[in-house]
């Protein structure tokens, strides 16, 4: 009965040494806003204590904008230095209009995509005749990205729209390339997939 109650004590005296600090639910990609329902409390023993500087502790009051600067994976620690303003992220908003069909219905505001690009390429129509369709490699056009805003084409202007309108954060060198792709392509389809969390 003692031992038990001595290994009761240390136990207690190990949780003591634990720190409530924030971590995120799932895969987040920078430029992302999060909100409370994003984070969760993992307790965490730092071996240093100075080491908790560097985090978010969860009994302390949040920042009021959560901004992302760069990615953060599902269950990390959530780094102060992951945090910033919007002017602070070389993420710029993409919008996009998308076919529903090519979106899975689970994508919503905070998802993290892939977005893939199919279609001919626009080049001279004699050298298209010699060489034959010319399509995209089947590797995503934009990687990784977060979704800014996701209202579903039956929320918006009564369902008249016949596409799904996604914004997207995407570095901005990225959002470069990407609307070249597009430029380039003779009706491209855009596909939209969803990474699973965590």
């Amino acid at each position: 009965m003692a031992a038990c109650v001595l290994a009761g004590v240390r136990l207690l005296g190990a949780a003591d040494h634990t720190v409530g600090v924030w971590a995120l639910r799932s895969d987040q990609g920078a430029g992302a806003l999060l909100s409370r329902s994003d984070l969760a409390v993992h307790r965490v023993h730092f071996a240093r204590p100075s080491d908790l500087e560097g985090y978010l502790r969860a009994d302390a009051a949040l920042p009021r904008t959560l901004t992302l600067v760069r990615p953060v994976g599902a269950g990390e620690l959530l780094p102060r230095a992951a945090i910033g303003s919007a002017d602070a992220s070389d993420a710029v908003q993409v919008p996009l209009a998308v076919d529903p069909a090519q979106v899975p219905p689970a994508v919503a505001s905070g998802s993290v995509v892939d977005v893939y690009v199919l279609g001919r390429a626009g080049a001279d129509p004699s050298a298209s005749a010699r060489s034959g369709p010319q399509k995209t490699t089947a590797s995503p056009a934009l990687s990784a990205v977060t979704v800014v805003a996701a209202p579903r084409a039956d929320d918006v202007f009564g369902g008249s729209q016949t596409k799904r309108q996604l914004t997207l954060a995407v570095p901005e060198e990225d959002a470069q390339a990407f609307f070249g792709l597009l430029d380039g392509l003779n009706d491209p389809t855009v596909a939209v997939v969803l990474r699973p969390a965590g």
